[in-house]
């Protein structure tokens, strides 16, 4: 029997790419799924389709750079099924740029979506699990959290950041409470739909010509998720087949 059935599953960033793909899978899986990201509008679609498929799912509005809204969702997923199994950090940003562009409003939506969004989640949920007695986080990075690459610095620096906080929150928490870092390669998203920059943008075309689908790292992070309790899977880096990154 899957370890994942009958779980709550808390994600953000869910309206699309990762977020989307994993709703979908663990919803399939029996898990209850709670999705939150801006785009309402799309939270509303995908909730009707997992519905639709004999699914149990919920969604409300977030944005993760705000304390209270994150405050906010975690409670109405108490509320609703009356406790958290599980919270998948996803949301976040990729308006790659020179460092020489300047452009500082971009570095610092990054640092607030990537790190700050992170952050705010681990302190919304990580009372509620300790005070149940378990818990899952699942933090995903990127393959940008153990490389820079030309116009990444700033957001590999976030990804970073949140492999240093991933790491610290499972040394610290152990016990009942699971801590697993997810960094996929080039995945197909919408990430690379916010470079205001041009050159930047046309090189990441390219780049991210060789992508494996969202529902890869899905499974992913079912796989994380469908352990015994006992184990706690750390780290999983999934990367294109034919990609040298």
């Amino acid at each position: 029997m899957s370890n994942v059935k009958g779980k709550v599953v808390v994600i953000t960033g869910a309206s699309s790419g990762i977020g989307e793909a994993a709703a979908r899978l663990l919803a399939e899986q029996g898990a209850s799924v709670v999705l939150g990201a801006r785009r309402t509008e799309r939270l509303e679609a995908l909730v009707a389709e997992i519905r639709s498929k004999g699914g149990t799912a919920e969604y409300r509005a977030l944005d993760v750079t705000s304390k209270e809204q994150m405050d906010e969702f975690i409670s109405f997923a108490q509320s609703k099924f009356g406790r958290v199994d599980v919270l998948v950090n996803n949301a976040g940003v990729m308006p790659l740029s020179p460092l020489e562009a300047l452009k500082i409003d971009e570095w610092n939506r990054m640092i607030d979506v990537n790190i700050r969004g992170v952050l705010h989640g681990i302190a919304a949920g990580l009372p509620v699990m300790k005070e149940q007695g378990f818990g899952q986080f699942i933090n995903i990075a990127s393959i940008g959290a153990y490389s820079v690459t030309p116009t990444a610095a700033v957001y590999c620096a976030t990804k970073y950041a949140v492999r240093a906080i991933t790491d610290g929150l499972r040394m610290e928490v152990g016990g009942a409470v699971r801590v697993t870092l997810i960094s996929p390669g080039v995945t197909e998203s919408e990430l690379a739909d916010s470079i205001s920059d041009e050159e930047s943008r046309e090189f990441m075309k390219e780049y991210r010509r060789i992508a494996i689908p969202a529902a890869a790292i899905a499974r992913s992070i079912q796989y994380a998720i469908e352990q015994p309790d006992e184990v706690d899977v750390s780290e999983i880096i999934v990367r294109p087949t034919a990609s040298p990154n």
